[in-house]
């Protein structure tokens, strides 16, 4: 029975070249022999989609299917239909090429374990990078800080000063590999090779290993790290420490620790990029009548002067009291919105003072009340 590449795929014949794309992607994955070890149809399945999209994306050997059939690309019927074409790519050649990279590649690697690495790995690797997460306060987030972090890390064995070898002993062919670092597994049409696991690629295995770190070259243990935190920092600043990550494999450098901040609320201040803005009550007579009060700041307490007729909700501004950039970009302001408190438990005395004084305010004009009252006119004039 004469094939259908568009029906292998699953798509319409009149599929555009990113519906093909994506539909190979999706059923190579799924029928792949990695995916489906010592399954014939899983492994026929996935040498009939590759042969399916390398004619299907081809837009001469498409088009020569579409008039043809499958015919187009028999050998023996070649000849027929103008003398081209030549025979089918490697499947596993097209996937590298659909998922980008070759078998060695990181989707490749990313998606079926790193089976099919061929790269050498018998020389120094370098260590895992490391994640540290450190809450600190407010203030030091702002104004800077220095911390010493206990981190728990791979590190370089102390006994064989990372050899994995026993004193005296020496490194041998590994018997699994014959020291090629490599196996090849599978039988068959797919044959696939992939790290030796006894050597884990090296080739060589030692004689007598390290009682240590068996072999290994590395240990596990706490180790304190001191990070300077500059000023200016915010939730999610990311900060690295060079070589403070695990220790690399046979004289391979060690990996960084990234350290990634998250910063307490404070009481008193919210930040605002390297702004500060911090609510602060104000007495009623102070407001009427003026004065001068302390505000706070990170670096201590700041006098401030109160305008007579003060109102609530007044923002006074104090250039170069918030927090310094991280990047060196000058230091922000500190803003302080006062509000004012009206009393609220007030004895018989006061109250008829109060009263007396509302008496005295009746011939007083308040722009700000007379402009409300205008607005309200207004308003109600504009709805009969």
């Amino acid at each position: 029975m004469a094939k259908d590449y568009y029906a292998v795929l699953g798509v319409e014949k009149n599929a555009t070249d990113e519906e093909l794309k994506k539909a190979y992607r999706k059923l190579a994955i799924k029928y792949h022999p990695d995916k489906n070890p010592g399954d014939k149809t899983a492994e026929e399945k996935f040498k009939e989609l590759g042969e399916a999209y390398e004619v299907l994306s081809d837009p001469q050997k498409r088009a020569a299917y579409d008039q043809y059939g499958a015919d187009a690309f028999d050998p023996r019927k070649r000849s027929g239909f103008g003398g081209g074409g030549a025979g089918f790519q490697d499947p596993f050649d097209i996937f590298s090429q659909v998922f980008g990279g070759g078998a060695g590649g990181s989707i490749f690697d990313e998606i079926f374990g790193g089976m099919h690495n061929r790269r050498n790995s018998s020389g120094p690797q370098r260590g895992n990078d490391m994640r540290y997460d450190l809450t600190i306060t407010f203030e030091e987030a702002a104004l800077g800080c220095e911390k010493e972090l206990n981190v728990r890390k791979a590190t370089t064995c102390s006994q064989c000063n990372g050899t994995g070898l026993a004193p005296g002993a020496s490194m041998k062919s590994c018997p699994d590999c014959g020291g090629r670092g490599q196996v090849k597994v599978g039988s068959g049409w797919i044959s696939m090779v992939q790290t030796c696991q006894k050597c884990a690629g090296t080739g060589r295995i030692p004689e007598k290993p390290c009682s240590a770190c068996r072999g290994t070259g590395r240990g596990t243990q706490m180790s304190k790290v001191t990070i300077k935190i500059p000023p200016g920092v915010d939730t999610g600043t990311r900060l690295r420490s060079s070589g403070n990550g695990e220790a690399g494999l046979r004289g391979g450098p060690a990996g960084d620790l990234y350290v990634f901040l998250n910063v307490k609320p404070h009481d008193l201040f919210e930040r605002d990029g390297d702004d500060l803005i911090c609510e602060m009550p104000i007495p009623f007579v102070t407001a009427a009548l003026g004065g001068e009060l302390e505000a706070p700041t990170l670096q201590g307490k700041k006098r401030i002067v109160i305008p007579e007729g003060t109102q609530s909700g007044t923002v006074f501004r104090l250039r170069g009291m918030g927090v310094k950039n991280v990047h060196g970009h000058g230091t922000g302001d500190l803003h302080v919105r006062v509000i004012v408190e009206v009393p609220r438990h007030l004895d018989t005395a006061q109250k008829e003072k109060l009263k007396e004084f509302a008496q005295l305010c009746k011939q007083d004009v308040n722009p700000m009340s007379q402009g409300f009252l205008e607005r309200i006119k207004n308003w109600l004039s504009g709805r009969e």
